[in-house]
């Protein structure tokens, strides 16, 4: 799973793929930083390992959307990528905010084994991770607007233009509208 990308891709592809790679990289980032507080015993423990893992399956699937084909299921895959980019950006948010402004009382609701001061230090690592992954996902969320926009606009141009020049009959009998006799 390496960054080749074909020479026919555009800048916004490229830009989208790198974006979803440094997603994946800070996510699991998160996971291992969330990891070394050891608080899987806690519910909210688990459901911040939860958010970075579904933030994981969003850039899998976001980087699956990039190289995706032209197929009737791709405007699902779309809907439903960017609903989870939505949620999980806010959710990244919100738990960004909750480490910056009370790093003491969430580690408190996290049960974690590590001394309090130590614990403060990691959530506040992670808290910056979860800023960066918040601002990476809503330039995802742009990027793939734009994306499927294009590609939605280049799949609607299979008919041709028309120009400012008078055209022959036998150009008019090619044309896919009826032309005028």
């Amino acid at each position: 799973m390496g960054l080749s990308i074909d020479s026919s891709s555009t800048g916004t592809h490229k830009v989208f793929l790198l974006c979803n790679y440094i997603l994946l990289g800070a996510a699991s980032s998160c996971i291992f930083l969330t990891l070394s507080l050891r608080l899987i015993p806690s519910l909210y423990g688990f459901l911040l390992l939860l958010l970075h893992v579904i933030t994981i399956a969003g850039a899998m699937s976001g980087c699956a959307a990039a190289s995706r084909g032209e197929s009737g299921s791709a405007t699902k895959f779309y809907g439903a990528h960017m609903v989870a980019t939505v949620l999980t950006a806010i959710f990244q948010g919100a738990v960004s905010v909750l480490i910056f402004t009370r790093p003491a009382d969430f580690l408190g609701k996290l049960n974690s084994y590590v001394r309090e001061e130590d614990g403060v230090v990691i959530l506040k690592l992670a808290g910056g991770l979860c800023i960066l992954i918040f601002c990476l996902e809503w330039l995802v969320l742009t990027l793939a607007f734009f994306l499927n926009y294009y590609a939605h606009v280049e799949s609607n141009n299979s008919y041709p233009m028309r120009s400012g020049k008078v055209q022959d009959d036998e150009d008019l009998k090619t044309l896919p509208w009826p032309s005028r006799v």
